[in-house]
């Protein structure tokens, strides 16, 4: 069997949420995941002494860290949240009821029966909430908006964390002063505790340019153009590959002085590259970088498809390092005869597997999707035969899946690390070890002399530069730089009233954040969240802070908003009652007129990566039935010739329908109730498919005390693992009574 050399990357980063003007944090994603996922993430790692992995921290991010260890930070939710409860004002109370709830509804919330309480009340009262709330309310929201992000570290073993959740409810002040002191005190170990793993060898730490910007595209905006041919331009183009330098060269400065040692490995952001991009790295003295698989395959024109056991093709190629070599042509001689500066050893992720963990483990049994993913990596061991050891790289985000897992996945992670330990057939290491064997012959890495340019979604540069709001960003960035660069020549040229030096390098600052890539990933159709409108603020509030250092009038289109109102699903509730036969097919037009209908716009979610198969729910009664019907967007179930459809009603009791689907049609449809398979459900239930699923849920599988509502999710399963789901929080929620064309409440 082939040997596994396994490369596992976390990426930890968060964009500069400080306001560059008063200083204040504008939003408290920082401080919140340094409690959550940081500290926990890298500790974790120490209970496995044999493994070996690479941690990715932005370097904006650990300024940020930096500054909240300190404890002198200002931040309106951290003040607001531990404020006491009888002197909060008007202001307060609607932040507490925007931030807190600002977590994930299924995990961080459920686990506290207080905190859904509470919500629920909030939802109930609508605009009159506030009102609603007692001193005690307030308390108890305050300190669980709090406890919800502490890590599962901290909530198992620290004296205060724990003793305080074990409360639940009725919060005291003191428990709330003393989470306060806590939060102060576990925000300062996060960094010295990666300083600490990199000391004993276990981590490599590796870094990305300062700000994460997309250093392609600093370099020049055109190369959009080469990754997809229907990109639209920029004109001007932005082109400034000494700001994609000085990224780099702060970054390292950073590093070096954090973690007592230069970097020897980058993550581009985003996974981002080019060739002028990664010669600048190489020039910095940068020896390896990591981006994605479609990066790869469109380089070597070779394809990774996946067969119904998640084996890729060309498998050898995918899971070996590759050395990018600059200035030679195509077929010239070997890497020996380079000097060091001119190649540079890149690795490129499994894009499947690291999806798998990043967007579909989490809905599964933590411990059967540990062994899922263990059992994969040995499948490629198995089905290859090398001569060499193959190197697997897993490279997603450290921190935001984990809100996705019960108990910030850390079952999930135990179990799997175990599982990677005691496996004497696969050896993790870290990125600069695996560069370390890719020069070593007689197995030296092949050699490219171009890299098609992308990142790691899509194999391209879309989601920031390719849509009318990202270039409106990109257009309002060239300006402000090219203001900077004017006025930066004349006060080179020593011209009277030109801009001080100390107010040019606030200005450069300025527009060293606002080239960071998260300010256009929240612009344009892919992606949206409940912030959209303070991340358009803090980005033009950067680009205001260049004009306002420079001395000039800032231009009125800083004041307009980039990012539109972001679309919504359309809910349409039914209209009529419906006469529906079963058979998978829209028998005529007006067999599901007057259905209800829930059809979001899937376009991406917060993290993108990951495809859609499901379109939209139509639904609706009869006297004694409940209809469903669900529609695929068009051909994205062609390729799949297994798969199931799980229909969850929540109820008083949870009703699970299972139709198993073989060559477009329904082979078996089976109905469980709070997981107990129903052995009475024949002619209770049916299903049929051929262009659409249709099923019939008789009110008999749903018994129990009348009530108003259901609540209907629809999931996609295919080789054992769920692969989507409508709608993207679980489920939507669907009104009972005769009025609503529904069954009698």
């Amino acid at each position: 069997m082939t040997r596994i050399h396994l490369l596992i990357l976390w990426h930890m980063h968060q964009p500069q949420y400080r306001h560059p003007s008063s200083g204040r944090y504008v939003l408290p994603w920082t401080r919140l995941h340094a409690l959550k996922d940081y500290y926990g993430m890298v500790k974790l790692v120490e209970e496995f002494p044999s493994l070996r992995m690479t941690f990715n921290i932005v370097p904006a991010l650990g300024q940020q860290l930096e500054e909240y260890a300190s404890g002198k930070f200002r931040e309106s939710w951290f003040e607001t949240a531990f404020t006491l409860a009888e002197n909060l004002n008007a202001e307060q109370k609607a932040e507490i009821l925007l931030r807190a709830f600002q977590v994930n509804h299924e995990t961080l919330m459920a686990r506290w029966p207080r905190f859904v309480e509470l919500y629920q009340q909030m939802r109930a009262h609508g605009d009159e909430a506030a009102a609603s709330f007692s001193l005690n309310d307030w308390r108890d929201l305050q300190t669980l908006s709090q406890l919800a992000w502490m890590d599962e570290e901290y909530l198992a073993h620290d004296p205060v964390v724990s003793e305080i959740s074990a409360r639940g409810r009725n919060f005291t002040e003191e428990n709330k002063a003393a989470l306060r002191l806590k939060q102060l005190e576990l925000l300062a170990r996060v960094l010295p505790e990666y300083r600490r793993a990199a000391d004993r060898g276990q981590i490599e730490i590796s870094t990305t340019p300062f700000y994460h910007p997309i250093l392609p595209l600093l370099c020049d905006s055109d190369v959009a153009r080469e990754s997809n041919g229907r990109s639209p331009l920029l004109q001007p183009p932005f082109r400034h590959p000494e700001d994609a330098r000085e990224q780099l060269l702060r970054a390292r400065a950073w590093h070096e002085k954090t973690f007592g040692r230069a970097p020897v490995g980058l993550w581009p952001s985003e996974g981002s590259v080019s060739d002028q991009a990664l010669e600048i790295a190489a020039e910095l003295g940068f020896r390896w970088f990591a981006s994605d698989e479609g990066v790869l395959g469109r380089t070597i024109s070779a394809g990774f498809g996946r067969d119904s056991s998640g084996i890729p093709d060309n498998l050898e190629k995918l899971y070996s390092p590759w050395r990018l070599e600059f200035g030679k042509a195509p077929g010239a001689a070997g890497a020996a005869e380079l000097p060091a500066a001119r190649s540079i050893v890149g690795f490129f992720r499994d894009h499947y597997m690291s999806d798998l963990v990043g967007f579909v483990y989490s809905r599964m049994n933590q411990p059967a999707a540990a062994s899922d993913l263990h059992r994969r990596i040995r499948a490629i061991a198995e089905r290859a035969n090398s001569p060499k050891p193959l190197l697997v790289p897993i490279i997603l985000d450290g921190e935001n899946a984990w809100e996705y897992f019960q108990a910030g996945g850390r079952e999930f992670l135990r179990h799997f690390y175990r599982l990677i330990a005691n496996d004497a057939d696969i050896r993790t290491v870290t990125a600069s070890e695996a560069a370390d064997e890719a020069a070593a012959a007689p197995h030296a890495a092949p050699a490219v002399s171009h890299l098609v340019p992308g990142s790691w979604i899509q194999a391209n540069f879309d989601v920031w530069a390719g849509d009318a709001e990202d270039l409106r960003a990109w257009e309002l960035l060239r300006d402000a730089r090219e203001a900077y660069a004017r006025l930066l020549r004349s006060q080179q040229q020593g011209n009277a009233g030109a801009p001080s030096a100390e107010n040019l390098a606030a200005a450069y600052e300025s527009l060293l954040a606002a080239e960071g890539s998260d300010w256009c990933w929240w612009y344009g159709p892919e992606h949206s969240s409940a912030n959209d409108a303070e991340f358009d603020a803090l980005y033009r509030a950067h680009l205001t802070e260049v004009y306002v250092a420079l001395g000039m009038q800032t231009p009125e289109t800083l004041a307009q908003p980039v990012k539109r109102a972001p679309e919504h699903a359309l809910v349409v509730p039914p209209s009529e009652y419906l006469q529906v036969k079963v058979d998978g097919r829209e028998s005529s037009y007006f067999e599901w007129l007057g259905a209800g209908l829930y059809s979001p716009e899937r376009h991406g979610g917060a993290m993108h990566g990951r495809a859609y198969y499901l379109h939209e729910v139509r639904y609706g009664f009869d006297e004694e039935n409940l209809f469903v019907r669900v529609d695929a967007l068009p051909g994205a179930l062609e390729e799949l010739h297994e798969f199931e459809f799980h229909l969850r009603i929540k109820a008083h009791e949870d009703l699970l329908v299972i139709a198993q689907i073989k060559d477009r049609a329904v082979v078996n449809v089976s109905a469980e109730r709070d997981n107990m398979c129903l052995l009475d459900s024949a002619g209770r239930v049916a299903a049929a498919y051929a262009n659409i699923l249709e099923v019939r849920i008789s009110r008999a599988l749903l018994p129990g005390r009348p009530q108003n509502s259901l609540a209907i999710g629809v999931g996609l399963w295919h080789g054992g693992l769920p692969v989507d789901v409508l709608p993207a929080e679980g489920a939507f929620t669907i009104a009972l009574g005769t009025e609503c064309f529904a069954w009698a409440n």
